[in-house]
C-alpha cells in the first residue's frame, strides 16, 4: 500500500462555518466517494484543519488521486447549501503543502 502522503490530496475552498464540522466531513466523503467526481474508497477526511477552508481526503489506493486530480472542476453541492462551491484539489505534499495552500487560499 503506498504511503499516506501519497494517496491524499488536499482540497481548498470548503465553505467554512455554514454546517457542523461532521457534516461538512461527511458531504466531502460522500462527494469524493462518487464516480461522477472520478472518486473512490475514502479511507479518511481530516477537516477543520489548521487551515480556513481547507480539508485532507485520504484514499484507500493511490490510483484514485490521480483520478481525482484530472478531474476538470470539482463542485461541493448538498441540499443544505444555497449554491455550490467550487473546490481546488491538489497533490499533498509534505513539504509545500503550506505554500500551495496560501497560493489558493488568499488572492493574489
Amino acid at each position: 500500500q503506498a504511503a499516506k502522503s501519497a494517496r491524499t490530496v488536499v482540497i481548498a475552498g470548503v465553505p467554512d462555518g455554514l454546517l457542523h464540522n461532521d457534516v461538512m466531513t461527511d458531504i466531502l466523503t460522500i462527494h469524493f466517494q462518487m464516480p461522477k467526481n472520478n472518486g473512490g474508497d475514502v479511507e479518511e477526511v481530516m477537516y477543520p484543519t489548521d487551515k480556513k477552508g481547507v480539508a485532507y481526503v485520504t484514499f484507500e489506493d493511490q490510483k484514485v488521486v490521480e483520478s481525482v486530480l484530472k478531474k476538470d472542476e470539482h463542485r461541493l453541492e448538498d441540499k443544505r447549501f444555497s449554491r455550490y462551491y467550487p473546490l481546488k484539489v491538489t497533490r499533498y505534499c509534505e513539504n509545500v503543502s503550506s505554500f500551495i495552500i496560501y497560493l489558493v487560499v488568499l488572492p493574489l
